[in-house]
């Protein structure tokens, strides 16, 4: 599998640095050079600690830490495009207020159009809203639940479809947008708003973040193609359809 994964690398490094919404902004630059080395140092020696008690309570095995491995493969549950006995699955987890989401999305829906109305590829949709920068995110992602509850998985993907074409994105859509988009899809939005004001949602939505983070994930939008033999191809960004589709291939084979 690493000799399957390097390939994936090698095509990825054929194209320009992918873009990504970090979860995290990035530190001041304005902090000084002595402040700098205190952290540093203290960083350093809190470090070792963690290490040490890591070991210590692992047996002094290597603790394992985020992986592609830890993403659960595609099931029925899913929000899902196409066939689920398609040999390969792509896992996306996604942020709507992403701009760069935004933009894979379309990608995506090109992927499909090429590759999952033929039944070669499944893809399936889970969230990972970066609230720390996005904190309409969360609810947006609850609305698309909400649209999954009462119209199944066609309402679910019509209305994230609308979505991502509506927001201006970077935590810009105005949420009267959201029952407006239920009644586009042709949804009850009296039942819609009961449902997205129960919170009921919620945790779901945390949990899909939490499985984005154990497989490896440090921004959106992030991807893993499951080859038919069970390789895993991890995508970290909008990479462009030129690319996404050399991955595709190589999982094909």
């Amino acid at each position: 599998m690493e000799n399957e994964i390097s390939s994936t690398q090698e095509i990825q490094k054929q194209s320009a640095t992918p873009a990504m919404e970090p979860p995290v902004a990035p530190a001041s630059a304005s902090q000084g050079l002595n402040k700098n080395m205190l952290v540093i140092a203290l960083a350093i020696i809190v470090a070792g600690g963690l290490i040490g008690a890591g070991l210590m309570f692992s047996g002094g095995r290597e603790a394992k830490g985020p992986s592609p491995e830890d993403a659960q493969p595609v099931i029925k549950s899913d929000h899902i495009r196409g066939d689920l006995k398609a040999p390969v699955q792509i896992i996306e987890f996604s942020d709507t207020e992403c701009p760069y989401c935004k933009v894979f999305h379309k990608t995506m829906n090109r992927i499909f159009a090429e590759y999952g109305e033929s039944g070669r590829v499944v893809w399936a949709y889970r969230h990972f809203p970066l609230t720390n920068i996005h904190p309409k995110a969360p609810k947006e992602a609850e609305a698309t639940e909400c649209a999954a509850e009462l119209g199944g998985n066609v309402k679910f993907w019509e209305y994230l479809d609308r979505l991502f074409e509506v927001t201006p994105s970077n935590n810009g859509l105005d949420a009267v947008e959201l029952p407006a988009i239920s009644k586009y899809v042709g949804l009850d939005v009296a039942l819609f708003n009961t449902c997205l004001a129960s919170g009921k949602y919620k945790e779901k939505v945390n949990n899909m973040a939490d499985e984005a983070i154990s497989a490896g994930a440090e921004g959106t939008p992030y991807s893993i193609v499951i080859s038919r033999d069970g390789d895993r191809y991890p995508i970290s960004g909008a990479l462009p359809y030129e690319t996404v589709k050399q991955i595709i291939e190589k999982a094909l084979e």
